[in-house]
């Protein structure tokens, strides 16, 4: 037979069988002693077999309780009518009420408790015993045995069911954080996927345009032709070394992302392909998380991407200033205002969407439309820290 449980607690049918046992000894030790015996003759051997039936039934006390309560009462009535050696009321039943209580039918034991104490009393005193003894000492001794067992009963039950709440909400709790941790991913990812996105749209952008500057050229002005050349190859050097600084990323949370202090590595492309560009930087070293550099560079980068592919600008101003724990970012140009976004775009969370879901999502937020007078201005608003 297994004596234990993978979780070291002791298998209930050892439990039931000890009992079982228990009952039927206690039973059988009240009968041999008989204190109250005249006749010397031994008590009648079916005595010693109710012991051994209340033991029996805790075979089956956790299946049936009720049946098991309603058995041993029946069975106590039964052994007092033959008139065997008296053993009491509490001991052979206090299992069964034990078993009741514990397994929620509380209301039985209770009812079939006080069924028993109060025939038992009113049976002694049809027999002539004193008033005042019963009440104050054989009375209150039973009710308080069988109350005990009751009460033990109940509280065996309060605790498991307990450990089953507790258990569940520790399930709960673990599928909660294991929600919040994919949904961390997911972000992650998605913010990943931006980031490339912006990257390889900003490279191919100007990689366009020198690309045009250099078919124009080619055999009117082969000196232009080779700087657009060589500026598409530094260009997309750079976008490889920063892809691989991505990659980098996702494989090491610490490495650093670009920020504004890298802005050089956007506005050096632009100007090569004729674009005017004029930056106002006025961010001390640690004003910023890392969080807000990195969505601040990007903005720029989209929106320097934007205005390449489609605003035919000659002029973009930049700029960015903390005040009162707020980073002010200021992406202006001169061109011929709102282009409307593709569908793609405006699907898939990029361009201006992208980053007004990219600011939003880091507590801040985003506007972008054309100025009066002409041109596009992109404007964000982002907490300079998020540790605050």
């Amino acid at each position: 037979m297994r004596t234990g449980s993978p979780t070291g607690d002791v298998d209930p049918r050892v439990l039931d069988v000890l009992l079982g046992v228990g009952i039927a000894m206690g039973v059988a030790l009240v009968i041999l002693a008989d204190p109250g015996r005249i006749d010397p003759a031994p008590a009648p051997a079916a005595a010693y077999l109710f012991a051994v039936g209340f033991g029996l039934l805790m075979a089956v006390r956790r299946r049936h309780p009720r049946l098991v309560l309603v058995l041993t009462v029946i069975g106590i009535f039964v052994y007092y009518a033959i008139g065997f050696p008296p053993i009491g009321i509490a001991l052979p039943a206090s299992a069964a009420l034990y078993s009741a209580a514990e397994q929620g039918h509380t209301s039985w034991a209770v009812a079939l408790s006080a069924l028993l104490t109060g025939v038992a009393a009113y049976f002694r005193i049809a027999e002539g015993q004193p008033t005042a003894y019963l009440l104050g000492y054989e009375l209150l001794t039973n009710v308080a045995l069988v109350a005990a067992a009751i009460a033990l009963g109940v509280s065996v039950r309060a605790r498991r069911q307990a450990r089953v709440q507790a258990e569940r909400i520790a399930a709960l709790t673990s599928a909660e954080q294991q929600h919040r941790a994919d949904q961390r991913l997911q972000t992650e990812r998605v913010q990943i996927a931006r980031d490339i996105h912006d990257v390889v749209g900003h490279t191919l952008s100007v990689v366009a345009v020198h690309a045009n500057v250099a078919d124009e050229a080619i055999g009117h002005d082969d000196e232009a032709a080779h700087r657009a050349v060589a500026q598409i190859r530094a260009t997309t050097a750079e976008t490889m070394g920063e892809l691989r600084a991505t990659v980098r990323l996702l494989r090491d949370p610490g490495t650093v992302a670009p920020g504004l202090a890298g802005l050089a590595r956007l506005t050096d492309p632009a100007r090569e392909a004729g674009l005017t560009v004029e930056t106002a930087v006025d961010v001390s070293n640690g004003a910023l998380s890392g969080a807000i550099d990195a969505a601040a560079y990007r903005i720029v980068q989209e929106s320097l991407t934007n205005v390449l592919r489609h605003a035919d600008a000659q002029r973009v101003e930049i700029a960015a200033r903390v005040a009162d724990g707020t980073l002010h970012l200021d992406v202006i140009d001169d061109g011929v205002g709102s282009v409307p976004e593709p569908p793609a775009e405006r699907a898939g969370g990029h361009g201006i969407a992208g980053m007004a879901e990219r600011a939003t999502l880091l507590g801040g937020t985003l506007t972008a439309g054309p100025r009066e007078g002409g041109g596009f201005a992109v404007r964000a608003l982002l907490p300079a820290r998020l540790d605050r």
